[in-house]
């Protein structure tokens, strides 16, 4: 292994770190009664805000790289892009606001399958038996993670279990473009690109505009400035950082970090009930996903 290789690891695991500790933030927001558009709206708007604020002082001071905007693949490629961060925010939002935020990681962690059947279906990429059985385990894992066989099935959200597969699946597809869309530009030009996308998907779709009424915002910038912190700046530079130099099976056994912090994040600050069974299926997801990548010598 080399340097390069872990500085990825490296920026891999804090990206999925940083990303972990959304829904507990997200919860609290709620809690406090604002909105799924004004929460994921005041995130895009500050995360954009802090990407290119921080793109024009190193401009301005001509910081290596930073001096210039660099040539290479079609910028609107990236931006494109961007829209899967964008729905990744409002599907895994909407979940959280149904369900318990330890529930929606677990639900939001499915992508690793989901991913390897994009890449079957759109880049032929092979599904081998030793996969399926994987695919087949996190299946069984996830039924134990998220408690349904300790807990009547009709006190859960189908719908939000609808939103978080369908976060999952935006999630897959985030992390299969983020090694291979805009990787000749420098990291954090390619996440400034990126979230013009997903603040035109967010704003489009959702219409936050309350964002910008003085009550609104001066109760929830707080919060905005954490999520955008640690959900729309970080996780965006590190992955795209990271994943070129681990290789994108190695970035989704890292990035399987989250799981773990976001449930730990939810029975430590929530204080929701996550039993032993649950916490085995977490470790069950994670062993089935490190035995899926890593190769045989």
């Amino acid at each position: 292994m080399d340097r390069e290789q872990v500085k990825g690891i490296i920026a891999v695991v804090l990206g999925a770190a940083s990303f972990g500790i959304l829904s507990t933030f997200v919860k609290k927001a709620y809690a406090q009664g604002f909105t799924l558009g004004e929460v994921t709206g005041i995130q895009a708007l500050f995360g954009m805000s802090l990407l290119w604020g921080l793109i024009g002082v190193m401009f301005i001071a001509k910081i290596g790289y930073f001096s210039r905007f660099p040539a290479g693949s079609p910028k609107w490629h990236i931006i494109v892009s961007g829209l899967s961060t964008g729905a990744v925010s409002i599907l895994y939002y909407k979940s959280v606001q149904l369900v318990p935020a330890s529930l929606a990681i677990i639900l939001l962690m499915q992508y690793i399958w989901i991913g390897q059947l994009i890449e079957f279906i759109f880049f032929k990429t092979r599904l081998t038996r030793r996969q399926a059985i994987g695919i087949a385990a996190i299946l069984g894992s996830t039924v134990l993670a998220t408690g349904l066989l300790e807990h009547d099935f009709k006190s859960i959200s189908v719908v939000g279990i609808g939103y978080g597969l369908l976060a999952a699946t935006a999630y897959a597809l985030f992390i299969i473009v983020s090694g291979r869309v805009g990787n000749d530009h420098p990291p954090l030009h390619k996440s400034a690109y990126m979230i013009i996308g997903a603040f035109l998907l967010v704003f489009i779709v959702l219409q936050p505009f309350s964002l910008f009424t003085v009550s609104v915002f001066s109760s929830l910038w707080r919060y905005g400035l954490l999520l955008s912190v640690f959900g729309t700046v970080l996780p965006p530079l590190l992955f795209s950082y990271g994943i070129p130099k681990t290789g994108v099976s190695l970035g989704n056994i890292l990035s399987y970090i989250e799981l773990p912090v976001a449930v730990c994040m939810s029975y430590i600050v929530l204080k929701e009930h996550v039993s032993i069974w649950q916490f085995i299926g977490v470790a069950g997801i994670l062993v089935v996903v490190i035995l899926l990548n890593v190769r045989r010598r």
